[in-house]
Order: C-alpha cells, then sequence, then structure tokens
C-alpha cells in the first residue's frame, strides 16, 4: 500500500481467509487435537496441576527470550528466584526473563477470570514484558506510531524483507484483528483459529519491540479461553527455534502468496509434537514426585518441601523455612531428610547463601523433549 513515502507496507486483509481443508490438513488437524486432548487429561489427573504451572511457565519464558537473544538459563532464574523472594541477579537477561514470566502470568490470571484477549490486554501484557529492560525505550504498553519492518541488519523500509501496516492504517488492522477473537473465531476449528490469530498478529507487528514474545505468549493464552486446555501447559516456543527459518518462511509466503495450507500444516505439527511432549514430561515429573514422596513418607515437612521444590527445584534454608512456615531447625531437618535419600544435592552459592538444588526435577524441567 503507498503511503506518501518511498516504500510500500502491507495491509492484511481481515481475518478468517478463505481455506481449503484437504486430507492433509484434516489428518493433521485430527493428529493435534488428539495430542491437545491427551495433555489436557493429564493436567487434569495431577492430584494438584497448578504446581505444574510454575515449571511450564519459566521454561516457556527462557526459551521464547531465547529465540529473541537473551542468554539466560532456567537454572539462572530458578536460582534468582530462590533468594527467598528477593531476586539478586542484575543480569539484563534474567530480567528480561523475569518480565516475560510476569506478563504470561498476569495474562493466564486475566483469561482464567474470564477476560477476552482484545487489544487492551495486549497493551497491559507488552507494559509487563518490556518495562524496565532492553527496549524500554521502544514504548511499552504502547502500539507502535511510527514505522518498523523486518530485515537484515542496516535494512531499511525500502529494502527490508517486510513492511507491516504503516502506523495509520493500524488501528484499523488491530480492530479487525481484536473483532476476529470473539466474534468469528468461534466458527473456526480452534487450533486453526489460534494459527490465524498467531500470524496476523506477527504480521500486524504493532509494538516498536517484543512483537515475538506478545505473539508466542498468545498462543496458550487463546487456547485456554477457547477452553482447549484446563490449564496454559502448551507453549511452541521450543519447536519454533528449533525450526526458525521455516516459521518465518511460511510466515512470509502467507503475506506474499496466500498460502495458508502450509502455515496451517507447519503450525499444527508444531502444536501435535510440543503436546505429546508435553504430556510425556507431565507424566514424568508426577512419577519422579511420587517415587521422591515414597522416600520421605515419614517426614511431613519433608513431604510438604517437595511440593514446593516442583515449583522451584532450587531452595535455601531460609526459603525453606518461610514457605513451611517453620523454624530454621525444623527446615535444616527436613532439607536433611531429602539430602539423605539423595533427592537434594548442594548447588552453588548465592552472595553468601547456601543453596540446594533437586536436580531430578531440574532436568525434567529443562530437557528438550
Amino acid at each position: 500500500m503507498p503511503n506518501g513515502l518511498d516504500y510500500l507496507s502491507f495491509v492484511p486483509s481481515p481475518l478468517p481467509p478463505q481455506l481449503t481443508y484437504d486430507a492433509e490438513l484434516v489428518a493433521l488437524m485430527s493428529d493435534a487435537d488428539a495430542a491437545v486432548g491427551e495433555l489436557a487429561g493429564v493436567g487434569s489427573q495431577l492430584p494438584n496441576p497448578h504446581v505444574l504451572l510454575a515449571p511450564y511457565v519459566r521454561r516457556e519464558a527462557v526459551l521464547s527470550s531465547r529465540i529473541e537473544g537473551t542468554e539466560a538459563s532456567l537454572s539462572d532464574v530458578y536460582e534468582d528466584e530462590a533468594m527467598n523472594g528477593q531476586p539478586t541477579s542484575q543480569s539484563p537477561d534474567v530480567q528480561e526473563v523475569r518480565n516475560y514470566i510476569a506478563a504470561l502470568e498476569y495474562g493466564i490470571a486475566q483469561v482464567r477470570g474470564g477476560r477476552r484477549i482484545d487489544n487492551a490486554l495486549l497493551l497491559e501484557l507488552h507494559a509487563r514484558l518490556m518495562g524496565g529492560v532492553r527496549g524500554a525505550d521502544k514504548h511499552p504498553g504502547e502500539f507502535r506510531v511510527t514505522q518498523n519492518w523486518i530485515g537484515f541488519r542496516g535494512s531499511t523500509p525500502a529494502t527490508a524483507i517486510f513492511v507491516p501496516p504503516h502506523p495509520e492504517v493500524l488501528p484499523h488492522a488491530l480492530g479487525a484483528w481484536e473483532n476476529f477473537v470473539p466474534e468469528h473465531s468461534r466458527s473456526v476449528p480452534p487450533l486453526v483459529a489460534c494459527a490465524l490469530l498467531h500470524q496476523q498478529f506477527e504480521t500486524l507487528h504493532p509494538f516498536l519491540d517484543g512483537n515475538g514474545r506478545i505473539g508466542r505468549l498468545l498462543i496458550p493464552l487463546y487456547l485456554l479461553e477457547r477452553q482447549r486446555l484446563p490449564l496454559p501447559l502448551l507453549y511452541l516456543s521450543a519447536y519454533i527455534d528449533e525450526y526458525k527459518s521455516e516459521y518465518a518462511r511460511l510466515l512470509q509466503r502467507v503475506r506474499t502468496e496466500g498460502d495458508w495450507e502450509a502455515w496451517l500444516q507447519f503450525f499444527l505439527r508444531g502444536v501435535a509434537e510440543t503436546a505429546k511432549e508435553g504430556a510425556i514430561r507431565a507424566r514424568d515429573i508426577l512419577d519422579a514426585y511420587e517415587r521422591a514422596r515414597d522416600a520421605v513418607a515419614d517426614n511431613a515437612h519433608s513431604v510438604r518441601l517437595l511440593r514446593a521444590l516442583l515449583q522451584n527445584p532450587f531452595t535455601s534454608t531460609a526459603k525453606t523455612a518461610t514457605e513451611l512456615g517453620v523454624s530454621l531447625p525444623t527446615a535444616r531437618k527436613a532439607l536433611d531428610a531429602l539430602k539423605a535419600a539423595g533427592l537434594l544435592q548442594d548447588a552453588a552459592k548465592r552472595g553468601r547463601t547456601p543453596l540446594f538444588v533437586a536436580h531430578t526435577f531440574l532436568e525434567l524441567f529443562t530437557r528438550r523433549g
């Protein structure tokens, strides 16, 4: 679309597009639906499924942020949080991940409370994601009023690979995107609608920074809103990172060729693969917890501590005392019982504070498949 300058910007047609549901796409939809259903079933069988939210959310925050260049590990984030609720890391990478966690947890709480996904929620998520970190000068919590583009370093709008809608037409395009969520997506299968919404959001690129992270964050929130998952346990960042060249190519192919079917096939394969991995991970975490619980069943405080370690496998004596509501000597006894059973090991100190780690849980949270 000409916008009075020396480049063109792209304005997508409102959703939904005309889709051809051929045999391959239908088969992929069926496989993805079955995998999501299995993941939902595993989540509902857990004695306290909300305990699993913390590791899944933090794993996603690390992986999604890594796509944007951060180098913080899941251990870095857990260690930071283990300091009795007082984060100590000055690493900008860790802070970016912590912001992602805050944004995602806020979004989950809002959607579970009955709020719809709309542009106002996008702004609130973006403000939490970008506040006080790299990109804080890119107007957190505000849609862009200047042009952005996607291209190689040093490119301009005239030489960019892709130029999103000009700021003058962005509000109208965002309004159409917002209207699709409640008015039209109900007539489209949930996983297909999720794929459409994600692609369209990335095409609109409505923020000066943070579009990729917000776009990935929207996937579990939308599936939660559509009640396809009782808990937001499905995150695609690992899949997107593994196939990021193909991901970018297919997003662009929709814009240049209108090839929605190839994009949907890619997205649905990712959903199926990720949901299957998530279901296996949840079962393995539950099995590991039950074995650990049986090993210290005669120590009630150690059993309670195990549940806390499912949320963060790092702990300290002070953190344990606070979480269990017990004295420091009682906390040490609970820790010693887990150490004697081989369930807890010494970790590096954070400052002068000795930390302990449940390696079995940590490995389950961090493994790829």
